[in-house]
């Protein structure tokens, strides 16, 4: 049977030959394809390599600014260390520095320019800021440097000469310390083995001076929440996390104060330079030969001055003080202590002739004839030590001056300490040592560091923190700051007696020379930080980094208007 093949809309059809003819049903075996599919899968092929450049384009995206936040990083660490090395280079040039120089002062320490780029406003720049000290809300931050002499330094307690109850005491007075804590403590650095009542016990401690207070660590009473309290970041600020009991970590008590721990009081660092402001050598009122001593104040100080102080280490004062014949260093042992007196007296003595020719060492007994400055006979060497300054203020001493009982009044009298005192105790000392170690900044000391010293009047504290030196919007009292270079203010503006003076100066300084800086690195629009503490000791030449401690890994710290505060250009 024959066939016809006809195409159609719907397919093929067949036109079969035989009676009447019809027509079969459509092919299906050869369907033809739509014309449509080649554009689908063209659209997939350019959707799929739209989706590859995208995730390329945005792989380089984040690679750059990876790039871009490493290179700020590194960036933002050199400026923290600018910051570092602006500091040391400040302390290193005492001519051209004052006090206010170093406490607080934006101008200098605040949002430091260093990098610029053109065409922007970003700028790189370094912040030198410390906490306000004695501040109890927590907020106060100032642009300075923060003296490490303004905490006790636990390494230089035991050279004090104190009964172990007073030093036991000096540490007692620190927020958080317990008794077993400052009994282990001392334990630590002193150089003896035997246990003080309350401590761990002397098994496994150092019995030598500490090198950092991390060590205190190793000791079983002393914890990292003792040590640095509830201030996670190390900022010396309250933070919201440092304020909200449980909710995030530290566990603190939400009383709206931050608890500093115990680096906030204590260091191992603290000592000062026994130099004037300007770096010229103090004299020493003690050395042994007092003709030399009045040689030495008259050309400078004059005639009065030298009489007076040399007339005082010969005779000593006609109405002792409340520290005469005490040394200013001890043993610890009474009877060790007039021993060796006796015997420092009697090789003074001995060396003042031989230097002046009057007895020589061969036994001959000869005194050759007395040896004399301004009226007096020196010959007999001096039968005083003067153990603080402020035993010279209103002082009277009987000497014979050519052949005649004389008595001298004291240059220093109160009615014009104002005038007289701050050069008395810029200029001279009581020892040739060249640096001196423990004592306490009270211009920068926590109230709770001043409480501990003995004889320490329980009031004077407060009203020394009540006296500050930086006003309500923030800004340092550079008159107030000149006038407390020396301990002095306290006995000029009466807070202290001079009895109390005498008894405290030995604790007291007015600035150190070991200087920790907090210095961040920083720019304007955010990102990158770095923070680095050092602590820079400016009694040696160049003055030098003894410890540094990265703190970035603790977060920035402050705000960035805290870090370039408004104003700064």
């Amino acid at each position: 049977m024959r066939s016809l093949r006809v195409r159609g809309e719907a397919g093929d059809w067949r036109l079969e030959a035989g009676v009447g003819g019809r027509l079969a049903q459509p092919s299906t075996l050869n369907p033809q394809p739509h014309s449509g599919s080649a554009l689908i899968v063209v659209l997939i092929v350019v959707v799929l390599l739209s989706l590859g450049a995208y995730t390329f384009f945005d792989s380089m995206l984040l690679e750059r600014r990876a790039a871009d936040f490493s290179a700020r990083t590194a960036q933002s660490r050199a400026l923290a260390d600018s910051g570092i090395e602006y500091a040391a280079a400040m302390l290193g040039n005492p001519t051209d520095i004052e006090s206010e120089n170093l406490y607080h002062n934006p101008e200098s320490f605040a949002g430091v320019t260093l990098l610029e780029s053109a065409g922007t406003t970003d700028r790189g720049r370094f912040t030198i800021i410390a906490p306000l000290e004695n501040d109890t809300t927590g907020k106060g931050i100032r642009y300075g440097l923060i003296d490490e002499s303004s905490k006790l330094n636990i390494n230089a307690i035991s050279a004090l000469g104190l009964e172990e109850d007073q030093e036991h005491l000096m540490l007692m007075a620190i927020p958080g310390m317990t008794d077993e804590a400052a009994d282990s403590i001392l334990d630590f650095v002193d150089a003896d083995t035997d246990p003080r009542a309350s401590s761990d016990g002397e098994t496994d401690t150092k019995n030598a001076a500490c090198e950092t207070l991390d060590e205190l660590l190793l000791l079983n009473s002393v914890t990292p929440e003792l040590l640095y309290g509830e201030d996670t970041n190390r900022n010396g600020v309250i933070d919201p996390n440092e304020n909200d009991g449980a909710v995030t970590y530290p566990m603190d008590n939400e009383d709206g104060l931050l608890d500093l721990g115990f680096v906030a009081y204590l260091t191992v660092f603290s000592r000062e330079s026994n130099l004037q402001q300007d770096g010229s050598e103090r004299v020493d009122l003690n050395q042994p030969l007092l003709t030399e001593l009045y040689d030495q104040l008259e050309p400078e100080f004059g005639a009065e001055v030298a009489r007076f102080v040399t007339a005082f280490r010969l005779k000593g004062a006609d109405v002792p003080s409340v520290v005469s014949g005490l040394s200013g260093v001890t043993t610890g042992d009474m009877e060790t202590d007039d021993a060796l007196e006796g015997i420092a007296t009697g090789l003074s003595n001995q060396l003042f002739r031989v230097a002046q020719g009057t007895g020589g060492t061969d036994g001959s007994g000869s005194d050759g004839g007395a040896v004399t400055r301004a009226g007096m006979d020196l010959s007999l060497g001096a039968a005083t030590t003067i153990v603080s300054l402020y035993e010279l203020v209103d002082a009277q001493v009987t000497v014979e001056i050519d052949g005649n009982e004389t008595t001298l009044d004291s240059p220093w009298q109160s009615s014009a300490l104002a005038a007289t005192l701050p050069t008395l105790l810029e200029k001279m000392s009581t020892t040739s040592a060249a640096t001196i170690d423990g004592r306490i900044n009270i211009n920068q000391a926590r109230k709770e560091v001043l409480l501990g010293i003995p004889g320490m009047p329980e009031d004077l504290p407060d009203r020394i923190a009540a006296a500050q030196v930086i006003d309500d919007q923030g800004s340092p009292l550079i008159d107030l700051l000149a006038q407390r270079a020396t301990t002095g203010w306290l006995l000029i503006e009466g807070l202290a007696d001079l009895p109390t003076m005498q008894l405290l100066d030995k604790y007291l300084c007015a600035r150190g020379d070991v200087m920790t800086v907090q210095s961040v690195g920083c720019f304007d629009r955010g990102g990158a930080t770095t923070r680095i503490e050092a602590v820079i000791d400016a009694t040696l030449k160049p003055p030098t980094v003894v410890f540094r401690r990265d703190l970035t890994r603790l977060g920035p710290g402050y705000r960035i208007d805290q870090l370039v505060p408004a104003g700064t250009e």
